[in-house]
Parts: structure tokens; C-alpha cells; sequence
């Protein structure tokens, strides 16, 4: 049995029906937004009724609003009119189906969301955050007007209804050949370099899924590697309205490996980054949140060519960083320690659900 989403307005002249909240960018094109809305038209006087389907990106909470100002800017934006005088679309069997569960007095609407948009990504609140949260989010809204856009017409809260919705990709269906970093790196009272080699298998992993790291070295220098650390770095850059990007580590794992002068090491390390050892972390990109559902660490932001990178609100990249923690050996000690770094790109996504 289908799940119905529904939302009343204040009043009771409207209600909005959905089959569902989630819809799927296919690259070529995205779901489209098929829904119902059912009129009571008893109060509704010479005024419309109107749909609007918004992408916006929230960079501050509702309750931050002062002398007007409001932290939302929309990114997309469409209306269409369903009372009086409507256009109604072709029915499909979505339609259909929520005209059924709607019953009478209620018309359709459909929307198709353009496949240039940004999915729906959410920044972790701190803990004495309220409001929504800051991110790129898409909203359905059902209102009643004068007219379909007027800034200046003020539209009461109690005939309005509204439903969150999400925007999201999943896993294509073939994963390529996994990512290679090889660094050579000489010291300081060392003839000779530390070699150390890292790659995975594929270049795309599931949410949750163990991440295996094949790492090969071999040290040559007259230096030991104490031991070894690796990082996962999520990198958000909010490309809208400013260069804000910044780097919040995910997952870091240190592993007790020597590896002496003169030896060689090769050894496949296992990680896994996710979002239930990250809650305190604010700003935190996570992948939309609908009211009183949980998430997880926000998908890899895949890029088509020729898409503008401001339309797309917010973009999500991780690394993962291998460190060799390298102790100096001889009379100066601690004095010619060094680190030796490579980094492999890591892509974060889901898993196209079977139908």
C-alpha cells in the first residue's frame, strides 16, 4: 500500500497531497513532482488558488529574521494556478491514485524540476541551535492569493500548506577503476627516500560501507615510521552567495604500524566513515533531513560539465589523507622527524534501491 503525504492549512480550505518526498536526479532528468490538492473553497472569496514548487538555500534560521531581512534566497522557483481557471496536467497514475485517497473538489498539479539544480543537503545545528537548518532545501506550497507572485500581497499562514521535499542522486549502476597515490619523500640526514604507495579497489563507496586501503611501503631511509594516521576530510563549499569553503575531518584512525629502516610494509587498512561519530560537529554537510527522519554524511556533489557551480548552492567533496609519522633516528632525534602525506579523493554516495 502507497504511503500518503498530506498537509492541511490553518483554515481548512487546503490540503496538500503527496506520494512521496524523495525524487531522484537521473543525470538526464529528475522525477517529476506529481500532487493533488483538495479545496474547500467555502472562504476563499475572489481569491486563487496556487502551487509553488521553490529550491532555496536557508543560510540562517527563521527565528534569526530581523527588521525584515530574511536568510533564504531562492534559487529556482515555480508557480502554477489550479482554482479557478486551471491547466491540468496529464494524469498519471501518481495523480491517480491521490485523486482516489483525496476524494472530491481536488486537482491535480505537476511539476518538473530542472536536472541543473543542487540536491537537497542540510549543515549540521549545534546543539543549542533551533530553527531549520542552513542548506539547500525544496518546498511544495499550496496558498491562497490574489494574484500568483506579488511581493507586496501578504498571504496569511493559515491558508497555507506545505511539504518538504528531496532532491537526491544515487550510485550509478558501474564504478570505475579505484583512485593511486605514490609519494617519494628524502630527509634530512637520510641518503635515502621513504617510498610509500596507497590505492583503493573502486572510486565510489556506499554510505556506511568499509572502505579498504591498500598501502605499500618501503622505507629506504635510516628513519623509523612510528606509526600511521589516516584522516577522511569532508570539504563544503558554499558557492551562492560567498567563497565560503571549509575542511571538517570525519573520520581519523590511527594505526600502531612500525615499519624500520630498511623494511618493507604492505598491509590493507579498512575505515569507515559516518555520521553517528560526528554528531557534535557543527556545520556539518548531511544529506537533506526530513522532519523526525535521520541522515547521514552528505553525498559526493556530482558535477556535469557546463552546469554554473553558483546554481548549485552548496558543493560536498572528501579526501582521505595517509600519514606516515616518521621519528629521526641518531644524536639530533626528534629534531629531523617529518611526516609523509598522501591523499586519494573519496566519492560518498547511495546506492540506487532496487525496484
Amino acid at each position: 500500500m502507497m504511503r500518503v503525504f498530506k498537509k492541511t492549512s490553518k483554515s481548512g480550505g487546503l490540503t496538500l497531497y503527496l506520494g512521496k518526498r524523495d525524487y531522484v536526479d537521473h543525470v538526464d532528468k529528475v522525477d517529476k513532482v506529481d500532487g493533488v490538492v483538495k479545496l474547500d473553497t467555502a472562504e476563499f472569496g475572489d481569491r486563487k488558488v496556487f502551487v509553488q514548487l521553490a529550491c532555496a538555500f536557508r543560510y540562517g534560521s527563521d527565528d534569526l529574521d530581523v527588521m525584515g531581512l530574511c536568510f533564504r534566497k531562492d534559487i529556482w522557483i515555480q508557480h502554477v494556478q489550479i482554482y479557478p481557471d486551471n491547466q491540468k496536467p496529464a494524469l498519471s497514475p501518481m495523480h491517480e491514485t491521490l485523486l482516489t485517497k483525496a476524494g472530491d473538489n481536488s486537482q491535480p498539479f505537476s511539476f518538473e524540476i530542472p536536472n541543473n539544480l543542487p540536491c537537497s543537503v542540510a549543515l549540521q545545528p549545534g546543539p543549542d541551535d533551533k530553527g531549520k537548518a542552513c542548506g539547500v532545501d525544496f518546498e511544495v506550497k499550496v496558498y491562497l492569493a490574489s494574484e500568483k507572485c506579488n511581493p507586496d500581497e501578504k498571504v496569511d499562514k493559515k491558508d497555507t500548506a506545505r511539504l518538504i521535499i528531496r532532491k537526491i542522486q544515487y550510485a550509478p549502476s558501474q564504478v570505475g577503476a579505484g583512485p593511486k597515490a605514490d609519494l617519494c619523500k628524502s630527509f634530512m640526514m637520510s641518503d635515502k627516500p621513504v617510498h610509500v604507495e596507497a590505492s583503493m579497489e573502486k572510486d565510489l563507496y556506499f554510505h556506511g560501507e568499509s572502505i579498504p586501503i591498500k598501502i605499500k611501503i618501503n622505507n629506504e631511509s635510516n628513519k623509523t615510521v612510528k606509526k600511521f594516521k589516516i584522516t577522511v576530510d569532508q570539504t563544503t563549499d558554499i558557492v551562492l552567495y560567498s567563497a565560503d569553503k571549509y575542511t571538517k575531518a570525519v573520520l581519523t584512525q590511527e594505526f600502531g604500524e612500525t615499519v624500520e629502516s630498511g623494511g618493507t610494509y604492505e598491509n590493507t587498512l579498512t575505515i569507515t566513515p559516518v555520521l553517528s561519530e560526528n554528531k557534535e560537529k557543527r556545520g556539518l554537510a548531511l544529506d537533506g533531513r526530513l522532519k523526525d527522519e535521520d541522515t547521514n554524511l552528505a553525498s559526493t556533489t556530482m558535477l556535469r560539465p557546463g552546469v554554473e557551480k553558483d546554481v548549485l548552492g552548496i558543493l560536498v567533496s572528501y579526501k582521505i589523507k595517509i600519514n606516515l609519522m616518521v621519528a629521526g633516528g641518531g644524536l639530533l632525534g626528534g629534531l629531523t622527524a617529518s611526516d609523509v602525506t598522501v591523499e586519494l579523493p573519496l566519492n560518498l554516495m547511495h546506492p540506487k534501491p532496487e525496484e
